[in-house]
């Protein structure tokens, strides 16, 4: 399972961490969501160990949605060193996300 990000511990897990970081911005309510959180479990079992892999509910925490422009969900984004590197919007196949990782390994 992907790790569970929120408000809280967001600048802890995501922006300092020394790993690449994937994040999909997702609420219980939206059917896309529902499509590409399988696929965002399974990329996490694949990169455990090499890349952080975590789901942040919008509704419950909205202050990093916000901060990222998160207007449409779902929204992955993935960072490194802190850094925004990458925005995918809507429901993508594996390997767009698999790739966007792979690009910073």
């Amino acid at each position: 399972m992907a790790l569970e990000i929120t408000d809280a511990n967001f600048e802890e897990t995501v922006l300092q961490s020394d790993k690449p970081v994937m994040v999909d911005f997702w609420a219980a309510w939206c059917g896309p969501c529902r499509m590409v959180g399988p696929i965002i479990d399974e990329v996490s079992k694949e990169y455990d160990g090499k890349a952080v892999v975590g789901k942040l509910d919008v509704d419950a925490n909205q202050e990093f949605a916000a901060k990222y422009g998160v207007r449409n969900i779902p929204t992955v984004l993935v960072f490194k060193g802190g850094e925004l590197v990458n925005r995918q919007v809507g429901v993508s196949p594996k390997d767009t996300y698999t790739k966007a990782l792979d690009d910073l390994l």
